[in-house]
This record gives C-alpha cells, sequence and structure tokens, in this order.
C-alpha cells in the first residue's frame, strides 16, 4: 500500500498561513505596519501626555492593519497566479517611471531579422 507524504520542500511555492497570505508576505504587511503605526502611536501618545498609550494604540493598530490588509491581499490574489499583484506592483512602478520592472513590454509584430526565403 502506498503513502502519499506531503513534503514542503517539494511545494513550487510558499504555502500559505494566514489568510491566504505566505510568511513573507505577512513578515512584509506586519513590518510595513510596524513603520507605519509606531511612530505616530508615539507621537500621539506624546500629545497626550502618556507615551506607553500610544505604543499600546500602535500595538492595536499593527495587529488590525496586519488582519485587514491580509484580508485585501487575499482578494487581489483570488484566482491569479502566484505573484501576480506584485508584477502589476512592478509594471505600474515602471509606467510612472520610479523603476524598471525587468519584464518585457512590447506590442507589435516580433522579427528575427532573417527571411524565410534566400
Amino acid at each position: 500500500m502506498d503513502r502519499v507524504f506531503l513534503n514542503a520542500d517539494r511545494l513550487n511555492g510558499e504555502p500559505p498561513i494566514f489568510r491566504g497570505c505566505s510568511s513573507s508576505e505577512l513578515v512584509a504587511l506586519a513590518v510595513l505596519a510596524f513603520v507605519t503605526w509606531v511612530p505616530l502611536g508615539l507621537l500621539l501618545g506624546l500629545l497626550v501626555g502618556a507615551p506607553i498609550m500610544g505604543i499600546g494604540f500602535a500595538g492595536i493598530a499593527i495587529i488590525g492593519s496586519v488582519f485587514v490588509s491580509a484580508t485585501v491581499l487575499q482578494k487581489l490574489k483570488r484566482g491569479r497566479p502566484d505573484h501576480d499583484y506584485w508584477h502589476r506592483f512592478l509594471i505600474r512602478l515602471e509606467a510612472l517611471g520610479l523603476r524598471r520592472s525587468g519584464f518585457i513590454r512590447r506590442e507589435g509584430i516580433w522579427d528575427l531579422g532573417r527571411s524565410f526565403w534566400p
């Protein structure tokens, strides 16, 4: 009797671990939320007079941001190939002139420079 074992190192892509996001995507979302909310929470706490309260607010905001952004990313990824959203983002940056995407984006007829007839 053959048994089928799932081997994690034979996967083509990272497995989803939370709301359709892989671990690398979750780390990116968490870092982005941390970089955004900690300074804002600290500033808010200093304005109120209790910096610890601002850090607590930042912690709650980080958790909420990761949950909401993972849900949005899950909806963006549904039914599309791996890394489609990232490729679209890079193409958008190239269209704005901020970064080269590395993709060949050419419209028209491709030609090899030689003809069939001698």
